[in-house]
């Protein structure tokens, strides 16, 4: 039985779909100014190995993320490098893909952008003015929040509280401090589209209420998103769509935790962050999911070098039992020690994602599969249950978007890496070995050593056997 954290009710509750076989599921998407950092993408591969669980127990997932494509930091982008805020979004749009492909994300049923919804952007404001939620000052429309009881409950947050730290910036003309705009008239130097109001474009959080109830309808299963955006982002489009349809918005609303550097929240605003494409020059990119992945989506995970290098190793070790265990034949006999293991991981991986999505569970059973092959083929040349034991590997293992290459590719992908980030070719470290193995002849030993302590340090491991020398990347 599926269970998931539900951010409104503060609790685990078991998942009941709105339509029987059927998910509805909007995550929040990126605002298109700059390269994605990877605390973008843990929101995206958190999301991602949601959608493909779904899929695994048999739903039919509909999946919407969104493209915030106007918003005061494309337009301040785009005046700083002189050129229209569109080509910015355009730019960005085309690298967040690009990062995605990367990362083997799939392509969301729909990618809906603000500025292609303007028109039901509209509709909905006009339609919150009509039923006294909304006011017009000055070309700029305002949500009223004293017109909305329900105002905090998803953040648990107290009217009284928040009023306290309202502020109202210069220019507003709001009849409350704690009052967002739903509709911004249009300044100087900005993208503008008409209005009922005048020319003007979108406030942030209407966009997410009227596109996720265009593909989705309302109410629907799952909204996710950052934990940063309970409050004001989804506490707002949670006040809107409610007002506007006078029915419940979102029957689950899931957060992702923060990825941190030094103990801090990873922002291009703190100036903490690693992008995506710096990370993938250095790292394979399952490497980088399975350490996104390491952790419960909603405990706070910690870049360091040292966990990449153990994400990275440690997928190295599940793609090795994969190429050991690519020999068996397809008639192998099920069942045995290694059919029963797999058997009892396909149970315990599902327990775990059954548990609130819990990855950090789910792939310690995918290692304890791969050690069990291992074993077994250290043990016997041919062990019954190895083909069950080898797809069942694969198989979960794409669950988590990991395991989607051949063993041989991977490796040759990997290599590449290593080799690249240790700044090596494998010409020089064949020249070293080879220096090394005159050097052991001329019984220069401590040559000989540190040649061999040299490549250590750099992840090149060396074995003598009574055949010669060779080496391998470490992992």
């Amino acid at each position: 039985m599926l269970e998931l954290y539900n951010t409104a009710a503060r609790r685990k509750q078991k998942f009941t779909p709105l339509k029987d076989g059927q998910v509805g599921l909007y995550a929040c998407g990126v605002t298109v100014y700059d390269d994605c950092h990877i605390g973008h993408a843990r929101s995206t591969v958190v999301f991602d190995a949601v959608v493909r669980y779904l899929e695994w127990l048999g739903f039919k997932v509909t999946f919407v993320r969104n493209f915030t494509d106007v918003d005061d930091k494309i337009i301040n982008r785009a005046n700083q490098e002189g050129i229209a805020a569109q080509e910015i979004a355009g730019r960005y749009i085309a690298s967040f893909n690009e990062d995605m492909s990367a990362l083997g994300l799939r392509r969301p049923d729909f990618e809906p952008r603000a500025t292609e919804h303007i028109q039901d952007i509209i509709a909905a404001v006009a339609g919150l003015i009509e039923k006294g939620k909304a006011y017009q000052v000055d070309g700029d429309v305002y949500f009223s929040v004293p017109d909305f009881p329900a105002y905090g409950r998803l953040s648990r947050r107290k009217l009284d509280e928040l009023r306290a730290g309202a502020r109202v910036e210069v220019g507003e003309a709001k009849r409350n401090p704690l009052d967002f705009a739903l509709w911004k008239g249009s300044k100087p130097g900005e993208p503008a589209w008409e209005s009922p109001w005048g020319p003007g474009r979108p406030g942030w959080h209407i966009e997410c209420s009227v596109m996720s109830a265009k593909y989705l309808g309302q109410p629907f299963d799952i909204h996710g998103g950052g934990e940063d955006l309970i409050f004001p982002h989804h506490e707002n489009e949670k006040a809107q769509a409610e007002a506007l349809a006078e029915k419940p918005f979102v029957q689950y609303w899931l957060h992702n935790a923060f990825v941190r550097i030094d103990q801090e929240k990873m922002s291009k605003s703190l100036g903490n962050f690693l992008t995506i494409k710096e990370i993938l020059k250095r790292y394979h990119p399952e490497a980088l999911r399975l350490f996104l992945l390491s952790a419960h989506y909603r405990t706070p995970l910690d870049y360091t070098e040292a966990a990449m290098v153990e994400a990275d190793e440690g997928l190295g070790r599940l793609y090795e039992a994969l190429a050991r265990a690519g020999g068996a034949p397809a008639g192998d006999a099920a069942g045995g020690e290694l059919g029963d293991l797999a058997g009892q991981v396909r149970a315990d991986f599902r327990a775990a994602m059954d548990n609130d999505f819990n990855t950090a569970m789910a792939l310690g059973h995918l290692f304890g599969l791969a050690r069990g092959i291992n074993r077994a083929l250290d043990e016997k040349n041919n062990p019954s249950g190895l083909a069950e034991a080898r797809q069942t590997l694969v198989e979960l293992g794409r669950v988590l978007g990991l395991l989607a290459r051949r063993p041989e590719a991977y490796a040759s992908e990997r290599r590449k890496l290593l080799l690249d980030r240790e700044g090596l070719s494998q010409e020089e470290i064949q020249a070293l070995v080879d220096e090394r193995v005159q050097a052991r002849r001329a019984k220069n030993f401590a040559r000989a050593d540190a040649i061999r302590d040299e490549l250590a340090g750099r992840g090149v491991i060396i074995f003598d056997s009574p055949e010669g020398t060779t080496w391998k990347l470490k992992g």
